[in-house]
This record gives structure tokens, sequence and C-alpha cells, in this order.
């Protein structure tokens, strides 16, 4: 949690620099009333004549400590300086060829992790705010990336959950079309049909808003949020998900699942946490710059779209061994997407609006002919683009009977309107995520997910 009112620092040094100089930059931070706790040198020895700590620290007046190489940065020293000295800065006096733009973004990966701000001579990344306002036990899913699943992971997250007769879940979304103020929604109450989507649509409202996903698909109580922009380390500008999040005391549940938006992360203390990794991504946003910052929060990870159409076995080996060397104590799951209709779409011809990437059609269409035994006429992998997708419905809809969307971006006011004024039946579509073989049991790492935050959650409340 970021801390207020920051006053004492470590300040991060290197050889580089002659000392006469370090020492004028100190007394420009201590001349702004900070109180410089801590010096660390963090490598270089070009300007490094005597490497005596009690030579330099005597030059300085401060405690200095050395990383054992000079040429490596001394990353677990920097953690450990941070929990015993317990600074409310980190400000980073080194330089090129010290540290590199890679190796200032695993330095604040560190720092933030440890709830510290990260500053420089012209950066400043300030650590997640994190709220404690629930009641309940609770998880958080969040996401590296944009389109990956989250929904839709946590959609079948608060279903598979929903099957244990002691648990009630509520979902908590935030989205960037989220309601100005938090909107309860009890999917566990309403049916949500088309109809009256539209008509929530009509009023102005974002019927495919990430809450309403959240309860077509789940059948559970939810609440949306909106937020608007995205740091590098997951901070948003400004969100009421604080606000929407607090109203889950006053509900009928007994278990808060809070979910995130893009890459953006939820402001919501949880007790435990499922972090999303597109197979699709580079493999740089998982590995570099705050990647792994949010890898290391997570108890489990779910690897999301790893058909070999998007992801090869080599990438996905690749990813695996990444992300378990980033989190070894994390849970580790690889999966694909499988669409899975929640109405009847059998002997009838299908228009499929997805936002999948067309390198995958086949498989989808596939799937859903032998699984639902249709006739997939057409798939238009254009849901989030409105103008490609209002032309893939015009050369399509006379083909068919029904139109199946995926309920995200355009499937309301664009694909569900424009199938209702032809008269056709729309059915929407959840994406179940499969575990790419059998050594992977995905129902079994999510129950102990939401068992241990229940454990965790029990234990630091008694």
């Amino acid at each position: 949690m970021e801390k207020e009112n920051s006053k004492k620092v470590i300040c991060l040094v290197d050889g580089e620099h002659y000392f006469p100089v370090t020492k004028s930059a100190i007394n420009k931070i201590e001349s702004k009333g900070y109180e410089v706790e801590l010096l660390l040198f963090i490598g270089g020895t070009e300007k490094l004549r005597d490497s005596n700590v009690d030579v330099i620290s005597e030059f300085f007046n401060k405690p200095v400590i050395f990383g054992e190489d000079h040429k490596l940065i001394p990353y677990d020293l920097i953690k450990k300086s941070i929990e015993k000295y317990n600074p409310d800065i980190v400000i980073d006096l080194s330089d090129e060829p010290v540290v590199n733009y890679g190796k200032r973004f695993k330095i604040a990966t560190v720092v933030l992790q440890e709830g510290v701000i990260y500053k420089g001579p012209d950066f400043e990344f300030k650590p997640l705010k994190e709220e404690e306002v629930l009641k309940n036990p609770s998880y958080k899913i969040i996401g590296t990336g944009k389109r990956i699943g989250k929904t839709a992971v946590s959609a079948y997250t608060a279903r598979l959950i929903n099957k244990e007769d002691k648990f009630t879940p509520c979902v908590v979304a935030m989205g960037r079309g989220g309601p100005e103020i938090p909107e309860i929604v009890h999917g566990d109450k309403i049916k949500l049909t088309p109809e009256y989507l539209m008509e929530q649509s009509d009023k102005g409202l974002h019927a495919a808003s990430d809450h309403w996903e959240d309860a077509l698909m789940s059948r559970v109580l939810t609440v949306g949020c909106r937020r608007c922009a995205g740091g590098m380390a997951g901070k948003v500008y400004i969100t009421n998900m604080v606000e929407g999040a607090r109203m889950t005391n006053a509900l009928d549940t007994n278990l808060i699942a809070i979910e995130g938006s893009g890459s953006a992360i939820p402001p919501i203390k949880t007790d435990k946490e499922i972090v999303l990794v597109g197979a699709n991504q580079p493999i740089d946003t998982i590995t570099e710059f705050f990647g792994p910052y949010r890898i290391k929060l997570a108890d489990l990870v779910i690897i999301t779209m790893c058909d070999e159409e998007i992801c090869s076995p080599d990438k996905l080996d690749l990813l695996l061994k990444e992300i378990h060397a980033i989190n070894p104590s994390a849970d580790i799951v690889p999966t694909i997407f499988r669409p899975h209709p929640v109405d009847s779409i059998e002997g009838k011809n299908i228009l499929f609006a997805t936002t999948a990437p067309e390198s995958v059609q086949h498989l989808l269409k596939e799937y859903l002919e032998e699984n639902f035994n249709c006739n997939v006429v057409a798939i238009s992998s254009n849901l989030s683009n409105r103008p490609l997708l209002q032309k893939d419905i015009e050369d399509n809809i006379d083909k068919v009977d029904i139109m199946l969307t995926e309920l995200k971006a355009a499937a309301v006011d664009v694909a569900t309107k424009d199938a209702l004024q032809k008269g056709l039946k729309v059915v929407y579509c959840d994406n179940i995520p499969i575990p790419i073989d059998s050594s992977y049991n995905l129902d079994k790492s999510i129950m102990n997910l939401v068992h241990d935050a229940v454990e965790y959650f029990n234990d630091k409340n008694n």
C-alpha cells in the first residue's frame, strides 16, 4: 500500500559518479525535507577508488552497503534493505552503464512489491493503493492485457463456485464502459434476454459491459463499476470500484470476486489473486516492463488462448518456464477457450460473432457443429470493430437463423440490434476455459484458491 507523508529515503547510487557529486545530490534531497537512511551501491567501479564501507560511510555520513558483485544489480539486497529500513521512497541516483531500461523496470518491480515509491530524476512509479473494504472472503482476477479472457474466466469461476452450496458468490467488475454509479445486477434472479439488454442499451447503458456478461453467463449477483486509464503498473486514474466493492457488504453474498479490466488492477485488497496471461501476447509483455510485477501477485496463473494456431508449443513451453521463474510458488494452468451457447442452437444456421482471431475460426466452427449440432454459416472476428462487424452481419444475416454472439464490445448495440430487427433469434455465447491436457485440473486449482482465500480471511479476522 502506498505510504503517506513520504520522508524516509533509500538512495540507490553507483560507482560511476565521483563521491562529491553523489554527496551533492544527497544534500539536495535532504534540503527538501527528506531523510536519507541508507546509500545502496548497485554497481559500477570506475570512480570507486576505495570500497572500504567504513571509509565511504564516514564520507557520506550515512550507512552504506554494497552488493556482492559490482557487475550485478543486487535486487535481493534492495528488497532486504527496504524491509529493514522501511523507507517511504527509493530514489535512484544511478545511471548507465550500471542500469538500463530493463534493469530499472526490475528494480521498480522489487520496490513496488514492497509498497514503496520508486523515483528518479524524471520518473516516479507509485505502488497500488489497495483499500480494505470487504467483509467477506475474496479473490481478484487481473490480466496482463486486454482481450485475453478475464470476464470469461471470471464468469466460469463464479459458476464453478456457485455449485458448492456453502458459497454465494458476487462478482464486482470495473470496465471502461461501466456505470457512473455502481450498478447491482441480480443475475441470480432475472433472466437477461436479448430484448432486456436492448432496453438497457436504448436507455444509454453499455449493456455489453463486463458486469452484464458476468451476470448473464454466471447467473450470479454482480456489481458493475467504471474506470478510466491504466498506468504501467496497473493503477487507474479514476474508478468507483471502492464504492462498488463496499456495497457487497450489505448484499446476500459470502464470497467476492474482484475483476480487473485490461491490465488495470482493481484498488481493492483481496485474500488471493488469479492472474491471466494471454498466450497471444509477446513474451516480453510477461518477462519485461511490469509483466513480472503482475505475475508475482498471482496465487494462480491461467494462461489463455493456448491453441497452436495462436501460440506455438515452443512459445508455450517458454511461457511456462518464464512464469515459473518469476513466481515459483504460483499454480499455472494453460488453457484454450471454446464457445458454449447459453440457449439451444440445434439444427440451426448460425452466424457467430466473436473476438477470437481468424486463425482459430475453423476450430470454433468444428467445435460448435460437433458439440451443438448446428451449421455455422459464417464467423465474424470483428466483434470489437463495429464498422467491420456491421459489414459481416449485412453479408450473412439473410443466410442464417440465429445470431450467436459473445456478450462484449458491440454485441448488443450492433449484433443484437441488427439481428432482432431482422427477426432473428439471438443467442449469447460463453467462452469456456479448457486445460490443454489432462495433466492440468483447472477446476481443482480454482477451488483450492477459493478455499485458501476463505481460510486466509478467517485467520486474519480471528
